[in-house]
């Protein structure tokens, strides 16, 4: 691919995903989400428990944030994110769950053939993979911030929980380990120019990536650059008094051969521009630092505002 057409694979799940994807559709055709599988709440978690099948709920929002801004592309977003309400036993279940589910059905389990058949019928423009063929569980060792004992740890499972947790997280893990790789997932990172990671939920939705084994292998091996974009601000319970570079540091701590080429931020969330700048070139990266916000001080990224970021850091060379 041309560096004015890179391929791109977006790795994490969520509304951090949703955003960097919405971005990059206006930069490439040639996208594909790799998205995290360990979700257990609310309509993904009742289904993944009643079904046994993949958390639909992640791969969901991927779809909807691949949807076209004409007519069709609209509709079918709003269509998919649609959540019902009332008492029954619809309530609180999404549209594209439900879709989801109901083509893994029809075409016997296969989890990428059925998310194929959803992203054809919205016009989704790029592809959405998971990043593993079964459902995950993700646990974290967690240090209670009110602990006596400064070396007191505790075990916390299911990534609701790990979400919400009120302590310190000092690493996380998957379940079942090592979890399997989906081997598409792994063909496309082969074939990427770019692997896109954040923003979103730190510990839940981008750092699981990396410890998929065969994921993490093909990563490594692959000769694309990466681009790291970080959150606008700490989550409640997740990352708790985070500034930029703890989220760097994390990433490191987990993935210490994972090579950045590239961090992205918004330059109303950093203020200590020295110290992450450092931060970044002992990193060997590049900084690129812009405003992202939609409007001052909202933790939501404009597409537009990201996809200038996004061409800022592809306009280098694209390929390792």
């Amino acid at each position: 691919m041309t560096p004015e057409a890179p391929a791109v694979v977006a790795l994490g799940g969520g509304h951090g995903l949703a955003a960097s994807l919405r971005a990059l559709r206006h930069l490439t055709a040639d996208l594909t989400a790799v998205v995290t599988v360990a979700d257990d709440g609310g309509s993904s978690g009742r289904l993944r428990r009643d079904l046994g099948v993949l958390p639909p709920g992640d791969l969901r929002m991927a779809l909807a944030a691949l949807c076209d801004d004409d007519e069709w592309g609209s509709t079918w977003s709003k269509v998919i994110q649609h959540r019902f309400q009332g008492e029954g036993d619809l309530q609180g279940h999404c549209v594209g769950n439900l879709l989801i589910v109901a083509l893994w059905e029809i075409v016997d389990s296969d989890p990428v053939a059925g998310l194929d058949w959803v992203a054809q019928l919205l016009g989704a423009q790029g592809r959405v993979l998971p990043m593993s063929t079964k459902p995950l569980e993700i646990s974290a060792v967690v240090r209670p911030r009110d602990a006596v004992d400064a070396n007191h740890t505790e075990r916390v499972h299911g990534q609701v929980a790990v979400a919400t947790t009120s302590g310190e997280i000092i690493d996380v893990r998957l379940h079942p380990d090592p979890a399997p790789a989906c081997p598409q997932s792994l063909e496309a990172i082969a074939a990427a120019d770019w692997l896109v990671f954040g923003p979103g939920s730190w510990f839940t939705s981008v750092i699981p990536h990396l410890l998929v084994p065969d994921l993490a292998a093909a990563i490594e091996r692959s000769g694309a650059r990466r681009c790291v974009v970080l959150n606008l601000e700490p989550q409640p319970g997740e990352t708790e008094g985070f500034d930029p570079q703890a989220h760097l540091r994390v990433l490191q701590h987990h993935a210490p051969r994972l090579g950045i080429d590239t961090v992205i931020a918004d330059e109303e969330t950093v203020t200590d521009r020295d110290g992450l700048a450092k931060l970044v070139a002992t990193m060997g990266a590049e900084l690129v630092l812009d405003s992202l916000r939609e409007s001052p001080g909202i933790p939501r990224h404009d597409p537009i505002l990201l996809a200038g970021a996004f061409r800022t850091a592809f306009s280098r060379r694209t390929r390792r």
